[in-house]
Order: structure tokens, then sequence, then C-alpha cells
């Protein structure tokens, strides 16, 4: 058995394929279909035109495609699935394809099992096999378990028995067929918003089709007109446009951390008004450092700590024992609390100390309870200097509720003074410190949850993980862009609610709330106070679910932080799950729409801006397509209408919809984003692409382009038929590749810089050339039917194409310079 421990999808598409599918467009066959009439009726100029443009259609498609799928592509390999491996009695962390027959998985509660095998080592482990049953209860497993299969609970090691293709979800696999990806909701309002209005031009073309037959033109002509007519005033690159777009603002998401796991995210993004965001790694560094140490009553530094103070070394055991990370040369595996906790015993009193390796290889390990979010305690238990102990670490308000006595310098004696320790543990919370508490028993019962009381309280470890230096400029552009950013931490109150007035989260007057306050409170209580509370600790998934369901209900698109298997339900529940890369468990990347690979609060806000500015390029082409093909609709509409000669020839339309369509408005959606964008409030996730004041401005600004064309058509008219054809044309094509610069944003090109898109630049400058030489090349005039111009002519031309822009531009600068 050989091979990578990969599930083979299905074959993608090849060019040759892609490049075909580009015909598939009735329209193209259509016209396909008129450069056959063409060809038999004599015009073959027009033939060999309307061929090539349709070819060159097709290639400039079929890489579009191509390289958007590419691009998509690349970002699945972004975020590979890890699986820790014991392999020669070391603990490895690796991507799951490089897992091999025979390795040893070492699983945990939010774990993906990335392959089958038989359980060698059971510590109460429970997985979800939904993604094989259908089931989605969580199940004891004793045997084997199965690849896709997610540890809700416990722990066990496994014995990989078959990989990739031979293990069970593989043979589902094999059975499966390629179901494509399914569009996203602005895909399918353009889709949509596409047929109506291929229903429109089509109607459109039928009456400028009857207006020349009855006028008495050719019918070839004037079935060669209506059809090309049709063809230049659909935009056809729309759909792949929105794609290309979007994979493109995911492909630059990825470069800055935010890996995008499903499109409709990218559209979402720019909606979101509440960011739920955890504590630990995202707003804070994810550096835990251990502070202060409350034992025997004193408050003590971690240098202080001695090691033939027996009532020390129980600590430190339980430090260590009731501890599964591990930490290598190279790497920290686990929790950043766990290996915070190694850090403070390898350097007591500036020297290593204490070897967690020796502690772990001399104690025999019988049993353990692994954490939970329910429980939050971890506890194992050993044979430690002939007796059975049971040793357990968690949160101070919790364990203490479980301790019956104390132990001191003195001896083990009843617990009485437990005010004194919630004093302390108080006191460490509010200067912004993690707290665990620890305790022992000494116990020979087989080890179950009710062990843990009746327990015996050996001290505290106060920690800090500082805010990250970018959280709070990033709280504060959250902010200024409409978004209120909210804090859900299992971390006590005073520890929360300290980091999150540091951070700018937090703000006297505000609510802080805990489970036990939520669970009080009914669905309708809580959406009362929902939108005036920024903290909630110590809190349970269900009180995730419900927070993030109160600010729905308000009216609020909602993204929600989580790294945790607890996390997976409101991942999924929020409008946008945003999981963490570091330290986030499987489980939480599946639910998850969108990967932080640094686990940063402030790549979720570059991710908002992101967000935001695709809708906006995406907003923007589509907004140069429609004005640009709406000025081509009215010229001839209106030419037709007064009984004046035709504008255009089927070639000069196909010729615009090939220059002025795709390369201006793939560049329009290159736009790079800038600070506007976190000073306008959310979108409205109900607003319509197609909103009134965006027809407006497509009718607005093809009526200024329809003006000037038809007044260098007349121009034209008054010197001879050819040229009227030839001014309108030539104007129209320069008037839109000048009116994608008006399109890149809503500032006057002063304010966005003209340098600051050169593929814009680089599509207006193609465009000219290809018009200069289809002008002044014999081969150009005689294929596109072009009246022979001088350089006063062509300059002429070019001042009837800019004025569009001028104006717009000069409309831009008086607004700007009001405000």
């Amino acid at each position: 058995m050989s091979g990578k421990n990969v599930i083979e999808t299905a074959k993608k598409k090849s060019g040759i394929i892609i490049f075909l599918e580009q015909f598939k467009d009735l329209l193209v066959a259509i016209l396909v279909v008129a450069a056959i009439v063409s060809a038999i009726s004599g015009s073959v100029d027009s033939t060999l035109v309307i061929i090539v443009v349709l070819i060159m259609n097709a290639i400039i498609g079929t890489i579009e495609q191509v390289k958007a799928n590419k691009s998509l592509e690349s970002l699945k390999k972004l975020s590979p699935t890890k699986a820790k491996v014991l392999r020669n009695g070391v603990l490895e962390e690796i991507n799951s394809e490089d897992v091999e027959v025979g390795d040893i998985l070492v699983l945990e509660a939010g774990d993906m099992v990335v392959a089958d095998g038989d359980i060698i080592d059971n510590g109460f482990l429970q997985v979800n096999e939904s993604s094989l049953t259908g089931e989605t209860t969580a199940v004891d497993k004793t045997d084997r378990v199965y690849s896709s299969s997610l540890v809700t609970f416990g722990r066990a090691n496994v014995k990989v028995t078959e990989i990739g293709m031979d293990t069970e979800i593989g043979k589902i696999a094999k059975l499966m067929k390629d179901a494509g990806e399914r569009k996203t909701p602005l895909q399918i309002s353009l889709d949509n918003f596409s047929k109506k209005l291929a229903m429109l031009i089509t109607i459109i073309s039928i009456v400028v089709f009857g207006i020349y037959v009855i006028r008495g033109e050719r019918i070839i002509d004037a079935l060669m007109l209506a059809v090309a007519l049709a063809v230049a005033a659909i935009p056809e690159a729309l759909g792949s446009i929105v794609t290309i777009v979007q994979a493109i603002g995911t492909r630059k998401m990825a470069s800055e951390n935010a890996i995008i796991r499903k499109l409709k995210a990218v559209e979402s993004l720019g909606c979101v008004s509440v960011i739920c965001t955890d504590k630990t790694g995202t707003l804070t560094q994810n550096k835990m450092t251990v502070q202060k140490i409350y034992i025997d009553g004193k408050v003590i530094e971690p240098r202080d700590i001695e090691l033939d103070n027996k009532l020390h070394r129980y600590l430190l055991y339980d430090a260590i024992l009731s501890n599964n990370s591990v930490i290598t040369e190279n790497k920290k595996i686990g929790d950043p609390t766990e290996y915070a906790l190694l850090d403070m015993l390898r350097k007591i009193d500036g020297e290593v100390k204490v070897d967690e390796n020796v502690v772990r290889d001399t104690v025999e390990k019988i049993d353990e309870i692994p954490f939970s979010s329910e429980r939050k305690m971890m506890s194992v238990q050993c044979k430690l200097s002939g007796e059975t102990v049971l040793l357990t670490k968690g949160a101070p308000d919790i364990l203490l509720g479980r301790c019956k006595y104390i132990r001191t310098k003195d001896g083990i004696s009843e617990l009485k003074n437990k005010g004194e320790i919630y004093k302390a543990n108080e006191e460490f919370a509010n200067s912004g410190e993690r707290v665990l508490a620890f305790a022992y028993k000494v116990t020979d019962e087989k080890l179950s949850e009710n062990s843990e009381n009746d327990m015996i309280f050996l001290g505290l470890i106060a920690m800090i993980d500082p805010p990250r230096e970018e959280t709070i400029k990033a709280v504060a552009d959250a902010k200024m862009a409409g978004i209120k950013t909210v804090m859900i931490t299992g971390d006590h109150i005073l520890t929360a609610k300290a980091i999150a007035k540091k951070i700018g989260i937090y703000k006297e007057g505000d609510n802080a709330l805990t489970r036990e306050d939520i669970d009080n409170m009914n669905d309708e209580e809580l959406e009362n106070v929902v939108e005036d509370t920024t903290v909630y600790a110590r809190v349970s998934p269900e009180n995730k679910i419900r927070v993030v369901k109160a600010w729905q209900s308000k009216g609020h698109i909602t993204a929600m932080t989580g790294d945790g298997v607890n996390d997976g339900p409101a991942l999924k529940r929020a409008d946008i799950g945003v999981a963490m890369g570091i330290t986030g468990t499987e489980v939480a990347k599946e639910a998850g729409d969108m990967i932080l690979a640094d686990d940063n609060f402030a790549t979720i806000i570059k991710a908002v801006a992101n967000g935001r500015n695709v809708y906006r390029n995406i907003k923007n082409a589509i907004l140069f397509l429609l004005s640009g093909n709406m000025a081509g609709i009215m010229v001839v509409l209106i030419t037709s209408l007064l009984g004046l000669p035709i504008p255009f020839t089927a070639v000069h339309l196909l010729f615009m919809n090939l220059l002025t369509d795709s390369l201006p408005a793939i560049a329009i959606g290159l736009e790079r984003a800038d600070s506007s964008l976190l000073m306008e409030k959310p979108r409205s996730s109900k607003q319509n692409i197609l909103s009134k004041d965006f027809i407006t401005n497509v009718l607005a600004q093809g009526g200024l382009i329809a003006i000037t064309t038809l007044a260098a058509y007349s121009v034209g008219l008054s010197i001879s038929r050819m040229f009227a054809t030839t001014f309108a044309f030539e104007t129209l094509t320069i008037a839109r590749l000048f009116h994608g610069f008006n399109c890149r944003g809503k500032f006057s090109i002063f304010k966005l810089k003209l340098n600051t898109n050169m593929y814009s630049i680089g599509a207006f400058v193609l465009g000219i050339l290809f018009i200069a030489l289809v002008s002044f090349l014999s081969i150009g005039r005689r294929l596109f039917k072009i009246a022979p111009l001088n350089i006063e002519n062509f300059m002429l031309i070019i001042l009837f194409a800019i004025i569009p822009s001028v104006i717009i531009q000069t409309c831009r600068l008086i607004k700007e310079h009001k405000k």
C-alpha cells in the first residue's frame, strides 16, 4: 500500500474543454449561425471578423477561467489538516497527507481522524461519524475509528491501517461524481438579472431588426446588426468576472492570513456588523507566561519554587502530569496554557531544574479524564510515591467547589479559608491574569467524574497573555467601520473585563455577563441586553449560540471566532464562522467559513476591508459593463427611430464587445482596497446590487456616452454614411475605454490616483492600440469598413470620446471640493 493519504477529487476540466464551453452560450450559437449566413451571402470579410472575434473572446474567457480555478485550488492547499503521530516514541505534528500505514495517531478532543485504524490505547474516546453515517450524535469508540470522523471527547492512540482511497470515506469518494461548485448568492442574483436583461435585449433586437427591414435594408444586414446588438448589449462576461474578482480577492486575503473556505463568505464580509471574538490568541499574543503562584497562603514568583519543599513538588507534579502538551527543540505542541506551565517548570530560579519528560517517564499514568468546556477541569490518575493519586487542574471557581481540604507546609487540614483563596484569584483576575487551580486526592477507586470531589487544594498559578500590539488599532478600526466587537471567552469575568478594557472593547457602563447570567435569561431578555453587552465570560457552547442568535434577531450580520470543538455549533450558526488556523481544532476549521492562519483579530478587520473591496469592485465592474452597453443600445434605438442610417455594423459591435468588456472590467475588479472602505457602515445583506441609485448611474453615464457618440455620428454623417459609422464606432469604443477610469471608484481620478491601478492603464493602452491599428492599417479599415481617417479626424473622435469622462470627473471634483 503506497501513495499519499489523500482523497482523489474529480478530474479537472482541461483547457480545451473550457475553451469549447465558451461556445455553449445561446447568443454565441446564434452568432455562429449568422457568420455562416454571412459567408453564404458572400460577405467573407464580415465572416472572418466574426470568427476571429469569437475565437479571441473564447481565448480570453478560457484564460480568465483557468486562472480563477488555479487561484481557488491554491487556497485549498493553504490550510492543510494536521495530525499528531508517534514515530519512534516521539510526538510529531505533520500534514495529514503524510500519514502512513503503521503510524500511531494521537487523537484528542477537537482532532479530525485522518485515516482508518485500530484503537490501541483508549481514554473515553467519542467521535462524530456524521460524514460516514449521517448521524450527528457522538458515539463511544472502543475498537476502530474511520477517516473524516471528528473527536468530540476523550483521547486515544490509533494504529493506522488504511489511508487515502483505501479508507471507508475513500471508497465512498470513488462512487461520487463531481457535483461542481455551488454558485454564490451574488452570482445567482446576477444570473437572474442577466436572463431578464437577455429577454429585454432580445425584444429590442427584434424591434431593431423589424425597423431596418421595413426601411428596406437587406435582411442579412438587419439580422447581423440585430444579433450583434444583442451580443454587444448583454454582458456575457458578467458571471466569469464575478468569479475572477472573487478568486483574486480570496487570494489577496489568503496572502494576509485570511483563508476563505466558502466564496459566500467574501460577499458576507462586507455586511458584518458584529464580531464575537475569543480572547486567547486572537486578541492576545497567545504567549502565556506564568507570573505568580499562590501557595500556602502566600504569593510567590516561579523562581521562588523550592524543589525540596514537598508541597511545592506536589504542585509541580500536578502541573506536569495533568498536562498533555509537549515542548521539543523546534516547536510547542498542545495548549498554550499547558506549555506555559512547562516553560515555568524548566526555568526555576533561572536554571533548568525540572525535565517534564523524566517525570512523565518515571510516574506511571493509569487513566485520564480530558478537559472539556462544560467541566472546565482535567484529571489524571497516577502511581506517585507508591500511592494511587488523582491530580486535577481547572478553573478556580469550579475546582474550589470540589475541594474539602487544603495542603500547607504543616500538612493536610480542612479547607476553611476559601474566602482568602477567592480573594487571591480575584486580584490576579483584576490584573488580567488567567488563573488555574490545582488539587489532588489519594484514591484507589476507578476514575470517573464522581472522583473529582472532596479534593485537597494545592494552589493557584496565574499567567498572563498580553494583548497583541495591533489589536487595539484593529478594534478602533472596526468601530470606525460600524462594527461592534464583543469578547466571548472561557476566562473569569474579571480577567475578561480587564483585557477587554485595555483593548478598547469594554468601557464603563457596558454589560458583562457570565454563563449563569445567560442561563437565567430567556431569549427575549437576552435580546434586550445583547446590544449593550461587550463581554461574556465562562460561557458554554449553548451560550455562544444564543448570543449569536440574539444579535441576528436584531438584524445584525454576525461573525464568530472559535478554535475548539465546543465552538463548532456557534461557528455554523454565525453568518461568518472564523476558525483559528494555529490553535484551532479540525472541528472548528471544518465548521468555519474562514480560517485565520495567524489567529489574529486584526486579520479579521483586514478581511472585512478586502471583502468590502471585492463587492465594491464587482459592483463597479458591473456599472462599467452596463453603462457602456446601455450607450450602444441608446444610439442604435435613437438612430433607428429617427430613420437614420445604421450607426454600427455587426463587426463594430462585436469588436467593442471584445475590446471594451472583459479586460477593462477585470482591471476595475483589481482595484486595491483603501482606507475609505473602513469609514463606511456595513452593507445591508438585503441590499440589491442593482439599487435605484445604481440604475440611475447606469442610465446617466450610459446616456452621456450615447449623446457624445450621436454627436460624433452627426459630424461624420455630414461627410458620408461610412464616416458616420466610423465616427460612431470609434467614439463609443474610446469613450468606454476612458469610462473604465471613471468606474474604478466613486472618487475623482485625482483622488484615486492614476498609477494606483496599472491594470486599468494597461487595458486602456491596449484598447487604444487596437483601435489605432483598425483605423490606420489598410487591412483593418477593409475588415471593419472604416473610413480613411486623418490625424485631425482621429483627434476629433478622441475629443468626443473624452467629454463624458470630463463631465463625470468635474462633477466629482466639485462634490469633493464642497466636502
